[in-house]
């Protein structure tokens, strides 16, 4: 199964397509509508005591019509290239090459027609050539959240978009501008031309709770006006590719063209904007992702001020804490984010953070992995001083850091490339089935085979790494990899903690001594 950004329909002006119109609306600020609780919280942990009401809503009908107004269709249009374009039989073809090694034998063949072919340099048939961009039309949904009209949307309806049209539900048409846009979370805010007195929803005040209802209004399909319900599956969903990491999952039914459209509460406040479906098929199979209401109003504030969005910046590499890890250092519970290199010169390196040392808290918020420390030092203003709840070999401690700020354009620098072999003794086989030698390239062992019986093998070394440390030791040899195992069986421990190096990358490895 995959998941799918919840973009709307595309058409290229021109073609025959149809386009469908999607639009998700989104609710943030109605008067607030009067339901009955549907279960009250029990003052003790006997299941059996907690009292639940008898009936779900009667109807979502009065909350529905509270809501509509508020929710609009975003029609976009805009230009996106085209790198390979050709026209024949009176129409325009697009395609892309594929990405072949340099010494496949097909990858001449493609760079001749890219070169030779309707489009290419060398190509003088000016009835041939044509633009190397398009234009296209886009639909998604968004949601008024000020009289004055600022709108919430997805980044990904509006990005390429130069020309960006609201349709109300009483069908007026509106321009709108583009305040700002943040890729990291996927949402954009607009703003409506001389608009006054439009309606509006508002933010939920409270976070949602799993079990709650929730309901979705939309046009997915360019059905229009389509309402759906369900409860909040999960909180804090980790979906793939995305920096947020914090998604509410819905099962109220969401397809494509909900993009940008609120999931709201019995309240009329919204909860979460829908942004993503799981689906073997790209259709709703139950399994929906909004972001929460709390990450979204942050982002809108920070856009209303200057189009941008501003992040606190630690300048530190992480990973999560395994439980080998945990166990290998002493840490009573696995979790935090293992510093795997602090940046040199960054905030986190300035204040005495190393290499190995296991984050666990921020300003008194528990950190139970990466991406959660991730998500809390982003939401910190650049230049504010936060306290940092370390564990370092088996002890806490707690460091001051002045953050600075996240730089989203930063590419992550290539690893250097590797030193041509050189004459190197051979390996050891070490007590934990792994044979090891001298670094030539510097500094640590490097793995030259793995015993596939080993405990080594199932916690993911392979031949080639590099073991820079272990238990926090440096290593020049394999005499200073076994001395480093007797210390840690002799503190009673039963598991090692390795520093690892794999194509430039460090990690971190809890590596158990025991083979039973």
């Amino acid at each position: 199964m995959h998941t799918h950004v919840l973009t709307g329909a595309r058409r290229w002006l021109g073609a025959s397509a149809l386009a469908l119109i999607v639009a998700v609306p989104t609710v943030i600020g109605v008067n607030a509508i009067s339901h009955s609780a549907l279960a009250q919280t029990a003052t003790t942990t006997n299941v059996a005591q907690i009292k639940v009401a008898p009936n779900a809503p009667a109807s979502f009908a009065d909350l529905v019509e509270a809501v509509k107004p508020a929710v609009v269709s975003i029609s976009v249009e805009g230009e996106q290239s085209v790198p390979n374009t050709f026209r024949g039989n009176g129409e325009d073809f697009y395609f892309n090459f594929p990405d072949l090694p340099e010494d496949s034998p097909f990858r001449r063949f493609f760079d001749q027609f890219e070169e030779f072919g309707p489009n290419g340099r060398n190509n003088n048939n000016d009835d041939q050539q044509r633009p190397q961009t398009r234009r296209f039309e886009a639909a998604g949904s968004g949601f008024i959240i000020s009289a004055d009209g600022y709108v919430v949307t997805n980044n990904h309806v509006v990005s390429e978009g130069d020309k960006i049209t609201v349709l109300m539900d009483n069908g007026d048409e509106l321009r709108a501008e583009l305040i700002g846009t943040d890729p990291r979370t996927d949402l954009a805010l607009l703003k409506i031309k001389d608009a006054s007195d439009l309606p509006f929803v508002t933010f939920a005040k409270t976070e949602a709770r799993v079990g709650d209802w929730v309901v979705a209004v939309g046009n997915p399909f360019g059905l229009g006006g389509t309402v759906t319900a369900g409860i909040i599956s999960a909180r804090g969903r980790d979906i793939s590719g995305s920096a947020t990491g914090d998604f509410l999952q819905i099962d109220a039914a969401i397809n494509r063209g909900n993009s940008g459209g609120p999931a709201f509460n019995l309240q009329g406040e919204v909860v979460g904007v829908n942004t993503a479906i799981f689906s073997p098929n790209g259709g709703s199979v139950g399994i929906g992702f909004a972001i929460p209401a709390e990450i979204v109003q942050q982002i809108v504030e920070d856009l209303k001020d200057d189009g941008t969005v501003t992040r606190g910046f630690l300048g530190v590499n992480i990973q999560d804490v395994t439980r080998d890890i945990a166990l290998s250092v002493g840490l009573p519970t696995p979790r935090g984010a293992v510093v795997t290199e602090p940046r040199e010169g960054a905030p986190a390196a300035r204040a005495g953070i190393k290499s190995g040392d296991i984050i666990v808290e921020v300003d008194g918020e528990a950190i139970d992995n990466a991406l959660a420390l991730s998500r809390v030092i982003a939401g910190k203003a650049p230049g504010s001083k936060v306290s940092i709840g370390l564990w370092r070999e088996g002890a806490r401690k707690d460091v001051i850091v002045t953050l600075d700020t996240l730089d989203e354009t930063e590419v992550a620098e290539a690893p250097p490339a590797p030193t041509p072999p050189q004459d190197i003794p051979a390996p050891v086989e070490s007590s934990v089935g792994i044979a090891l030698l001298p670094n030539a390239d510097g500094d640590g062992l490097v793995i030259e085979s793995v015993n596939e019986n080993a405990i080594a093998a199932s916690k993911g070394l392979i031949a080639g790494d590099i073991v820079l440390e272990a238990d926090y030791k440096a290593l020049a040899s394999v005499d200073d990899f076994e001395k480093a195992l007797s210390g840690v069986r002799d503190s009673g421990r039963e598991t090692v903690l390795l520093k690892t190096s794999r194509d430039g990358s460090i990690r971190f490895v809890g590596l158990p001594l025991n083979e039973g």
